[in-house]
């Protein structure tokens, strides 16, 4: 049966991380390719979990794995861990042993690191030597005797100059296979090697296109000449280019967050990260910047790919959160930013459900006027300004001087007269109330509203006046009017 990308079959794709670490955003961005290529199709997205490293592989980045993908709302139809088919792996390296087409190998990681060495001093590959492939039966069982466990290796076809691997992105390119040697495929704890893994799992889990990141490219020969011995018809492969930091070198945990966990932390939000990772090696018809998940399924296309390094730009990603920050609803809004905001100290209840209405609709109200500035939702834990809505800021050296404005006495005394006897006031009252003070005192409103937001704000800039005083209420309001005027 064919399978592929043009095939009139499924089309099935899959997302194969191993648990390792974190998952970085270099990984999500491939989860994303794949998962936009298979819902424009209408095919299977397989989650394929590659734990065969027993040492390295942990239970808890196999559990973050899922949350992030989640997280972006990247769903999977299909989910398999490796380590839990071992025993298919051990069965096909037994066939290609009974075909002569692997070999049993007794050399220990020591002696293969010191050739592996020696090589490099002398200016070869550092291939395996292939000193195992032919030993005679008498000689395996002395080694055995020893206590060597063998681990099994494929037996590189003699008659096999190249290889190419047709590239769905790259064009076809092709590998000597000197460059390839008698590679490992059942290591010697039983364990298989991640080419002979992948292999038959992406054939056995019917895998119609395999699309990566270019630094699986070398290993694809290795694949490519599994298929062939096993007799299996490799899917389709694609391989996309490498993301970048802003100094054009890999992406590193020193020009900030590199995977999709820290990004989570920092506040940034799911839609925003997903929009800036599907245009890098994406590009688009048009010059649009934002794009809403559905567009991005309906415009993704494999022809659209470009096959060059990608810069990550921190600065571009702030921008696109920030946009969806100024966007987003502020019911779906409040429960991401609401940690951010606890850690600020200004909220005394570990959970939002705690909140009275009252106190949640404030915190609605207080989040979407602090929530143009933002750039990610971390930020609100130190915001400069989301402490005037919980306290009564001490005036800074601005505030002070407008506080001893001659005219400022007067001022604060008819606002707070105007203030003091009210329960709720409304954003355009405050306005109307100042609009009538002005006319009282026949002031300008200069003279009005700067003695009033460093009064109630300890500051001359910030948030709109209007909106805070109605957002703490006006008796609050004038309370604090009432203590700067008696240091007047």
């Amino acid at each position: 049966m064919k399978w592929g990308v043009d095939s009139m079959n499924t089309l099935r794709v899959r997302f194969a991380p191993s648990p390792t670490g974190w998952l970085h955003v270099g990984g999500a961005r491939t989860a994303l390719f794949n998962w936009l290529f298979v819902r424009q199709k209408e095919g299977k997205f397989i989650l394929r979990i590659e734990d065969t490293d027993l040492q390295r592989s942990q239970e808890e980045y196999i559990d973050s794995i899922k949350e992030d993908l989640r997280w972006l709302s990247l769903d999977w139809d299909e989910f398999y861990r490796q380590s839990d088919r071992l025993e298919i792996y051990k069965r096909y390296a037994r066939k290609l042993l009974q075909e002569g087409k692997a070999y049993h190998c007794f050399c220990t990681e020591e002696e293969l690191q010191e050739r592996r060495e020696k090589a490099i001093e002398e200016g070869r590959p550092p291939l395996y030597d292939g000193r195992c492939r032919n030993l005679s039966e008498p000689e395996k069982k002395k080694l055995r005797e020893e206590g060597r466990e063998p681990a099994i290796r494929f037996k590189l076809p003699e008659q096999q100059p190249s290889v190419t691997v047709p590239d769905r992105i790259k064009g076809d390119v092709h590998f000597e296979s000197v460059t390839v040697g008698d590679f490992v495929i059942l290591k010697s704890d039983g364990s298989p090697s991640y080419n002979f893994a992948c292999t038959l799992d992406d054939h056995l889990m019917e895998i119609s296109f395999v699309m990566r990141a270019e630094d699986h490219l070398s290993n694809t020969p290795r694949q490519m000449l599994l298929y062939d011995a096993l007799g299996f018809e490799p899917p389709e492969f694609g391989h996309l280019s490498m993301l970048l930091d802003e100094d054009r070198s890999k992406m590193s945990k020193r020009s900030g967050a590199t995977s999709v966990k820290e990004f989570r932390e920092l506040g940034y939000l799911p839609h925003a990260l997903i929009n800036h990772l599907a245009q890098l090696g994406w590009s688009s018809k048009d010059e649009r910047e934002i794009f809403s998940r559905e567009e991005l399924i309906e415009e993704f296309s494999l022809e659209n790919i470009v096959d060059s390094p990608q810069v990550f730009d921190r600065d571009k990603l702030n921008w696109i959160n920030n946009h969806y920050i100024k966007e987003a609803e502020l019911d779906s809004l409040l429960p991401q930013a609401f940690p951010y905001l606890r850690q600020s100290g200004m909220i005394d209840v570990e959970e939002l459900e705690e909140l009275s209405e009252d106190e949640r609709q404030k915190l609605k109200r207080v989040l979407d006027l602090l929530r143009p500035s933002l750039q990610r939702l971390d930020e609100l834990t130190d915001h400069q300004y989301l402490g005037i809505f919980y306290g009564e800021e001490e005036p800074d050296e601005e505030a002070s001087e407008v506080l001893n404005w001659e005219e400022t006495p007067a001022v604060l005394g008819e606002l707070y007269d105007r203030l003091v006897d009210r329960e709720e006031i409304a954003t355009e009252e405050v306005t109307q109330l100042v609009r009538e003070t002005k006319e009282e005192l026949d002031v300008g409103f200069k003279k009005i509203y700067k003695p009033l937001r460093a009064a109630v704000t300890g500051t001359t800039s910030g948030p709109e006046i209007n909106e805070v005083i109605s957002i703490i209420g006006p008796r609050e309001a004038a309370r604090r009017i009432g203590n700067k005027c008696k240091r007047i």
